[in-house]
């Protein structure tokens, strides 16, 4: 593994770290290589036992499984379409399903139009967000966002191409530019403080040498919301997508699987209703408390796909009765279980993004649950999530159902603080330019930071934020692009020898508030250390595979192999199964690469 430089950019700062760097070096410990923040010494595994580790849990993904076993089961194994590649793979067909579930077996019909490519799902282009000069703009302002979409449909695709067959596929993969490096780091749990009491937020920073870049640092913000008392009950209502684009095992049952898991952690205290939509919209359970497991289960149970797609009947059908079960002081939301694919009623972005802007003003929030591959819409379907005030997953396995639905259920569901907006204001006499990392698609106007009328991103109890900056110090070697002025740029308002290198800004509502609070955390020079915790070298190593996954030209010097080694010594690894995972799933993106 490569250690750590400092470019002659960065000589400045050496009288900084030197002691800390000749410190670990005695110890037999590189800059590069992460430590806990405690010094403490941590339970040591040998690497094949961190090796047998990964590769157990990466083989033990379950969502091929889901996804294939279905379409085997209509087709066999020979049959006249190409082989398929969990739903990415192109069949050289599209199937317009008619399906008839019931308990006693699947009687499918199924139209074949061989001239019609099966993969036809939707995804927004994002532009990667460059280097910003601090002499044009020292104000970077952006929504908050903890959904995770992203990285369960990236971990899905990659499991397509190459798990399978033990081969790559030609076809298949999630489309670069559509990958959000921010749901990719935001996936992982980061062992940041609880927020203290009073407090809404707990928020730790740190300033590392850049592991990409030997002119720049790497600034991360780690925030945790704070955990709140659910006793006031929660107003659920199921939106399920039963339409004939549901059929495939990732599609309906899987969803049905996920809603199980869900209402299992729900009680007396909570409200359930069930409403469907294919060709319209159709309510199956109305006003049930939580603690009637077997009826809202038989309810799920029978759920059918088939017909056309009328997701607005169902979205306001859905919104409708959350709204007659209102809870005052509750957790009132609408859960929509969907591939997306809207093709009757209102069916643009634009136009069900004006539905649920309409709708959320009832104090009912939207939380968005994908499945399915082919024809999936991730586009419609953040969109949705971030209009309505909620969260956005994709689920693609059952354990996905069980991280989201149950394990992290009141995280997922609970809206502590709502529009919340981040600003880092950059001090030009220490930091040059920057670049966040991610983030692209939540970025808003800063004179929009103050303005309660503008959106911002809503966290749930628990839950954490990480933010990642890659920022170059004045006096580093790395070329800033910057832009000439006639007029200056008002240097005069500068904080003149200066010892921060940016401020942190916080603006959040409460859940059922309308004026924004504002909290405030400098970043001084004296935090720049060359200890990399595990904190900030999992969320950089997670950075470093996405901007390698789209191709950036700002990945530096990242490489697969070193991203591995560096990751592997977490160990997170040896007790958390989705990092253990991820590491795997690395390794396959270093064959395939």
């Amino acid at each position: 593994m490569k250690k750590i430089r400092l470019g002659k950019g960065l000589r400045p700062y050496i009288s900084l770290v030197i002691a800390g760097m000749l410190m670990l070096s005695a110890c037999g410990v590189t800059a590069d290589v992460p430590v806990d923040d405690e010094d403490e010494p941590v339970v040591q595994y040998s690497e094949e036992e961190i090796r047998d580790r990964i590769k157990d849990i990466g083989r033990d993904y379950d969502g091929l499984e889901d996804s294939n076993d279905h379409i085997f089961n209509l087709f066999g194994s020979n049959n006249s379409l190409n082989s398929y590649n969990g739903g990415m793979v192109m069949y050289e067909a599209a199937a317009d399903v008619e399906a008839s579930v019931s308990s006693v077996g699947i009687t499918p019909s199924i139209t074949i139009d061989m001239d019609q490519p099966w993969n036809t799902e939707g995804y927004n282009h994002i532009d990667e967000s460059g280097f910003i000069s601090t002499g044009s703009n020292r104000f970077s302002t952006f929504g908050a966002d903890v959904d995770t979409a992203t990285y369960s449909n990236f971990r899905r695709t990659v499991y397509e191409q190459y798990e399978l067959n033990d081969e790559v596929y030609p076809y298949g993969g999630l489309d670069p530019s559509a990958v959000r490096i921010e749901e990719m780091i935001n996936y992982f749990e980061y062992s940041y403080p609880e927020a203290a009491n009073g407090e809404k937020f707990s928020v730790s920073q740190t300033i590392v040498p850049c592991p990409w870049n030997e002119d720049t640092l790497l600034y991360r913000v780690g925030v945790r919301a704070e955990k709140v008392d659910i006793s006031g009950g929660s107003n659920i209502v199921f939106l399920v997508d039963t339409s004939g684009s549901m059929f495939w095992n990732n599609g309906l049952p899987l969803a049905q699987k996920a809603l199980k898991t869900l209402q299992e952690s729900l009680t007396e205290n909570d409200t359930v209703s069930i409403v469907t939509y294919a060709g319209s919209a159709c309510v199956l359970a109305e006003g049930l408390t939580g603690d009637m497991h077997r009826e809202i289960k038989k309810a799920i149970d029978d759920l059918e796909a088939g017909g056309g797609t009328n997701g607005e009947g169902g979205i306001i059908k859905a919104y409708e009765i959350a709204q007659k079960y209102f809870i005052e002081g509750g957790n009132n939301r609408v859960i929509l279980c969907t591939d997306g694919d809207f093709n009757l009623g209102t069916s643009s972005e634009s136009g069900l993004i004006d539905l649920i802007e309409e709708k959320k003003e009832t104090g009912v929030f939207l939380s968005c649950l994908g499945f399915g591959t082919g024809n999936y819409k991730d586009d419609k379907m953040e969109a949705l999530a971030d209009h309505g005030n909620g969260n956005y997953f994709y689920i693609d396995c059952t354990a996905e159902a069980e991280k989201a639905l149950k394990n992290e259920i009141w995280s997922t569901l609970y809206t502590v603080a709502k529009d919340t907006k981040f600003q880092v204001e950059f001090n030009p006499e220490t930091v040059a330019g920057y670049r966040i990392i991610g983030y692209e698609n939540r970025q808003i106007a800063a004179e929009d930071f103050s303005d309660d009328s503008k959106d911002g991103g809503e966290v749930g109890s628990g839950q954490t934020v990480t933010i990642l900056y890659e920022i170059v110090p004045v006096g580093s070697d790395f070329d800033v692009p910057s832009v000439e002025s006639r007029y200056g740029n008002d240097e005069e308002s500068f904080i003149t020898g200066a010892d921060e290198y940016c401020v942190l800004n916080i603006r959040y509502k409460e859940p059922d508030g309308n004026t924004s609070e504002l909290r405030t955390y400098p970043v001084t020079t004296d935090m720049l250390t060359d200890k990399m915790d595990y904190d900030t070298s999992w969320a950089a190593g997670v950075a470093q595979v996405g901007m390698l996954y789209r191709g950036s030209e700002y990945a530096g010097t990242s490489d697969y192999d070193d991203i591995i080694e560096r990751l592997s010594a977490d160990p997170a690894v040896m007790t958390d199964d989705y990092k253990a995972q991820f590491i795997y799933i690395v390794e396959l993106l270093d064959k395939m690469d």
